[in-house]
């Protein structure tokens, strides 16, 4: 098989894996080369099952060493940083959460935690010439790195440093890759009306950084924030975006599985109530459904 075939199978594989009903994501995945943005071989490739496993500390890792670009177009995570344990991550993870983003072309949308660029260029590839991303990585070496693998992408700005302290403009799709308590205001208020968020809400996991919790999605309606879930996620934390006082809230919603109830997000200031599934100052993580507005000049 040529690279070009072991893409076009590769994007295939990601398609059946993560249930993509996005046509032009499939097609994103058969056309970015994933080696340009790993760094030259050899790439250490790993199970994500079994790195899962070596996570809760029940083995090895256990990542194979390839030469062959070809193996690069499994759905499995490449090493970026062993000794940091980062990685490229599970193309059939990433897939899901952009295909929930439900991207059209020329919208914007807003990375955060872009690493080298990959799955950056994939958004880029999804919203076309006349669409553009804003990415942003926190740690200096990826963000550099970004920067040079998407140098041929006009429609892509790559930015380092904290994302909780940038304001990436209007956004109609924001794709925020690392652990958070709570949504982001700036981001809240950046989504245009219609405007999709997809963002996990985690609880620690380990002394590394690591965080386990549960991906939702947020859209923008003109009463408000309704969320729906996208599935279990273990990812980096967004240290910025962590509130002492949600954690231990977050954690009761997960293990009495209340979260999974999450329906809304709201910013009015209310009391607690039976719906609030983690209620905060600014925020509220709710199990009420939005009520419809009004439309104007009805009664």
């Amino acid at each position: 098989m040529t690279i070009d075939d072991c893409r076009r199978f590769y994007s295939e594989e990601v398609k059946f894996a993560a249930n993509i009903s996005s046509p032009a994501l499939v097609e994103a995945f058969a056309r970015v080369p994933r080696e340009h943005f790993l760094g030259p071989p050899p790439w250490n490739i790993g199970s994500p099952e079994q790195r899962a496993l070596s996570l809760l500390g029940l083995g090895d890792p256990g990542y194979v060493s390839v030469n062959d670009p070809r193996a690069l177009y499994h759905n499995v995570v490449v090493t970026l940083d062993i000794a940091r344990n980062i990685n490229n991550g599970q193309p059939s993870a990433l897939g899901r959460w952009i295909d929930a983003l439900q991207l059209k072309a020329g919208e914007r949308v807003f990375h955060l935690g872009c690493g080298v660029g990959y799955y950056t260029a994939i958004l880029a590839e999804v919203v076309g010439p006349k669409g553009s991303v804003a990415a942003i990585e926190f740690e200096p070496d990826l963000a550099a790195r970004a920067q040079k693998n998407l140098a041929a992408f006009p429609n892509v700005a790559v930015h380092q440093g904290d994302g909780a302290l940038f304001d990436p403009g209007e956004c109609d799709g924001m794709l925020i890759n690392a652990g958070v308590t709570h949504p982001h205001s700036t981001w809240l208020d950046r989504l245009r009306e219609g405007g999709r968020m997809v963002l996990p809400f985690t609880i620690p996991a380990g002394s590394d950084g690591m965080g386990q919790g549960l991906m939702f999605k947020l859209t923008r309606r003109r009463e408000g924030y309704a969320a729906g879930l996208v599935g279990p996620v273990g990812i980096y934390s967004c240290r910025s975006v962590r509130d002492a006082q949600f954690e231990p809230l977050l954690l009761k919603a997960l293990s009495t599985r209340k979260l999974f109830q999450l329906k809304s997000v709201r910013r009015d200031p209310h009391e607690p109530t039976d719906a609030c599934v983690v209620h905060g100052p600014g925020i509220c993580l709710s199990s009420a459904e939005l009520v419809a507005a009004p439309t104007p000049g009805n009664d």
